[in-house]
């Protein structure tokens, strides 16, 4: 390696190191709060001693933490014989090719399938291993969330601090641990396919890293989304609406196992989730990158290993910009009162894509060359420059932005769509419904503008290279994204805890507007993850196109079969849609019949009489992780099988008119769906803040518009944190599945598939 080798090395593997390192600086923050009277001299928490409400919170605590751990090793179990079984499909099937010599020979490159099938493992793995460490520090910190909400000085401060914390252990962790190996495993592969000679193979095998990433996140999402709405809405059914009782009320059965889903569902999840979107993003840009060879080729100005990892480059400077931002919130600004929440939130979303914006503009010019040339998927030509490579990385990083901005006036109480919800709850459930449905279909306008108007821009530039440059630049502050997502189910874990173990109501109160925050960064997470997952979907479907050597005539719209496959392709998400909410339907009705068996059986339960029997925690536990690990095989089957037997029985073209379809299908359905959810969600909640008014009579809790408030949002927990999260996946992981297997399918009649259509 050049010496301009060794330092693109030294700043890539640093900044990995930095992220990973930061992680354990935030998990010592944490670590200093006790959940015992020990640690409040320290702290200055006025903790309850020995008291029953002390000792009920570790109780509770050690309950939810054995709950999460016993799904997640039973899920995992699951994942790595998955891991095993499709990992020899991908030695196989990416093991075969066709000579291009015209004789269509098919012959078997054994290294190429070894290497892809390896890197579909690694990429598994550490898939897995994020969304581990993110539910385990996530769990640890939901109860000492609740104990800083106690602390005499400053609680707004502590008990935010303590959860943004928690979700930059899992942010900055999972993109310095994400970084590291995927540079690591591209040195490594580098070493048998030289990218100096064979940049096509290097990057082509390196995609199964992505593959793997994607394909944990599917059971993650499915299987965690499935956990948490089958015990939220189980709970809210049994608890609030048929017994009047409140939301975390320790004589609800489902209580517990509705805390474990948050950590499962939108911990893990989102983990495994995010982790794709940046192993997908990086590896479709590679795969489009080894193309130009005026970037890594010995031509003219070209840079060699530095340009190729430009696409890593782009995500190790987002590790610094966020670490920076971080101290914004925790030091520089921080959280006094419930108004600085929502506030101080957003200035982490501005103030890393500020920074990050100027951060692209030495990294452009050191890692491209003056001028590149790149040949087009029409057949044209375009010549790249470094600022040309900028604007691309702007538009997704500045797109990413709005969208959250976007997704927080139409999910946050604070404005007034959120508010017309909660209003329309005077009349009945049916309008809340009417409402909350409105409002997510419109919410989808603006997103879906901004980005038709990156993927234009970046496609007009510099063709799918852009496009690829377009989503890094979206996944640019990744560890700031992740960092509020991940705050909101922690603060959410901490409301319930403070209510179950009964402490005071003005812990109570923090925790609920610091849980309302949470639901709004939940939904700012989730906008950002589907508008990502949208340009890392397009960006897979160029380097599909390239792989597969389609022109502009191939995938033509005139084309009978690609249009077919294109409606074909929009109907898969509701098809998934369907799957992922039966099963959340089903889980629920067993969970609601196993509490009510539960308050008719035990004497005095739901009395709260002194003495009672306690719940059986355990059992409704139990109903969640089973229900969760029966329902996500089928929607798994579903996208992954969808992909393949399209290419293997119609051929390349199709398999592309397949991705459209379905990718412009689920943007739509995944931004209405998480938006209407998060609307519902928090309308309850100002509702229950006793905002909502009826002839001049304030409406709260046990209220008739809060009953049909609960409904809603009742509704709504399927559709935000089930079916619509796990929509990004369908995007992503069809693409790169058609991305790994382009040889493959190229290797049947020519790419014509098994029936020939054009004969």
């Amino acid at each position: 390696m050049s010496s301009v080798d060794v330092g693109t090395t030294v700043f890539i593997l640093a900044c990995g190191a930095v992220g990973l390192v930061f992680a354990v600086y935030q998990f010592i923050q944490i670590r200093k709060i006790k959940l015992t009277s020990d640690g409040a001299d320290d702290n200055s928490f006025r903790l309850l001693g020995e008291g029953e409400a002390s000792s009920r919170l570790i109780e509770i605590y050690n309950a939810i933490r054995e709950g999460a751990d016993s799904f997640l090793f039973a899920e995992y179990r699951i994942c790595l014989i998955f891991v095993v079984v499709f990992g020899a499909v991908v030695l196989v099937l990416t093991s075969r090719i066709q000579s291009e010599d015209g004789t269509k020979t098919i012959t078997y490159d054994w290294t190429t399938g070894v290497l892809t099938a390896v890197a579909f493992a690694i990429g598994a793995l550490t898939s897995i291993i994020s969304g581990y460490l993110g539910m385990k520090v996530a769990v640890y910190s939901n109860a000492r969330t609740t104990v800083s909400a106690l602390d005499a000085v400053a609680p707004w401060t502590y008990s935010f601090n303590t959860a943004f914390r928690a979700g930059g252990v899992m942010g900055f962790s999972l993109c310095g641990l994400a970084l590291s190996t995927l540079y690591i495993l591209l040195m490594v592969y580098n070493g048998h396919y030289s990218f100096a000679v064979d940049p096509t193979k290097l990057t082509e095998t390196i995609a199964g890293f992505g593959l793997g990433g994607s394909s944990i996140a599917l059971f993650g999402r499915v299987g965690g989304g499935i956990y948490t709405k089958a015990a939220d809405v189980g709970a809210d059914l049994a608890g609030k609406v048929v017994n009047g009782i409140p939301e975390d009320d320790p004589r609800n059965p489902a209580t517990i196992a509705d805390n474990v889903g948050d950590n499962v569902g939108d911990v893990a999840g989102m983990g495994s989730d995010l982790f794709g979107s940046f192993a997908e993003a990086s590896c479709a840009s590679l795969v489009v990158l080894s193309s130009i060879d005026d970037i890594i080729g010995t031509t003219g100005d070209a840079t060699g290993w530095t340009g190729l990892m430009f696409p890593l480059m782009i995500s190790a400077a987002g590790i610094l910009v966020c670490l920076i931002t971080s101290f914004v919130a925790t030091h520089v600004s921080p959280v006094r009162k419930e108004a600085d929440v929502e506030k101080v939130l957003k200035v982490q979303i501005l103030v890393s894509t500020l920074l990050m914006t100027v951060a692209m503009i030495p990294l452009s010019y050191i890692a491209l060359p003056a001028k590149f040339q790149i040949d087009c998927v029409t057949g044209a030509t375009l010549t790249g420059t470094p600022v040309k490579a900028m604007c691309c990385v702007w538009a997704g990083l500045w797109a990413g932005c709005f969208i959250g901005f976007v997704t927080e006036y139409y999910t946050s109480h604070s404005y007034q769509p959120t508010r017309e919800v909660a209003q329309s709850c005077e009349t009945g459930a049916a309008t809340n419904i009417i409402y909350g449905l409105a409002l997510g279909y419109k919410s989808t306008v603006v997103p879906v503008f901004l980005l038709a108007t990156v993927v234009y821009v970046s496609f007009t530039m510099l063709d799918m290279f852009g496009v690829s440059l377009a989503a890094l630049g979206m996944l640019g502050t990744l560890a700031t994204c992740l960092s509020i997502d991940v705050y909101g189910p922690v603060c959410d874990n901490a409301g319930g805890i403070a209510e179950m173990a009964g402490f005071p109501e003005e812990v109570r109160a923090i925790t609920d507007s610091l849980d309302a925050a949470g639901n709004t960064t939940a939904a700012i997470g989730k906008g950002f993850a589907i508008g990502s997952a949208c340009l890392v979907g397009l960006a897979l479907f160029g380097a599909f196109v390239k792989r597969s050597k389609l022109t502009a005539v191939d995938v033509s719209l005139l084309s009978p079969v690609i249009f077919a496959a294109l409606l074909v392709g929009a109907m898969i998400p509701y098809w998934f849609s369907a799957m992922t909410m039966k099963s959340v339907g089903m889980a629920a009705n067993e969970m609601v019949k196993e509490v009510k068996r539960q308050f008719d059986t035990i004497p005095g339960l739901l009395t709260g009489e002194p003495g009672h029997a306690p719940a059986d925690h355990a059992r409704c536990i139990e109903i969640s992780t089973n229900a969760s690990l029966r329902e996500m095989v089928m929607p798994a089957v579903l996208v992954m099988s969808s992909p393949i037997l399209t290419g293997v029985l119609f051929g390349s073209a199709a398999v592309a008119g397949l991705l459209a379809g379905a990718i412009s299908s689920a943007v739509q359905m995944a931004v209405s769906a998480s938006n209407t959810g998060g609307a519902w969600d928090n309308a309850k909640k100002y509702v229950e803040k006793g905002c909502v008014y009826v002839e001049g009579v304030q409406q709260r809790k046990g209220s008739e518009i809060h009953k049909a408030a609960v409904v809603g949002d009742t509704v709504g927990d399927p559709l935000k944190d089930t079916s619509g999260p796990a929509l990004n996946i369908v995007m992503k992981l069809m693409a790169i599945l058609s991305l790994v297997f382009a040889d493959f399918f190229r290797s049947i009649n020519g790419g014509k598939g098994l029936i020939d259509w054009a004969q």
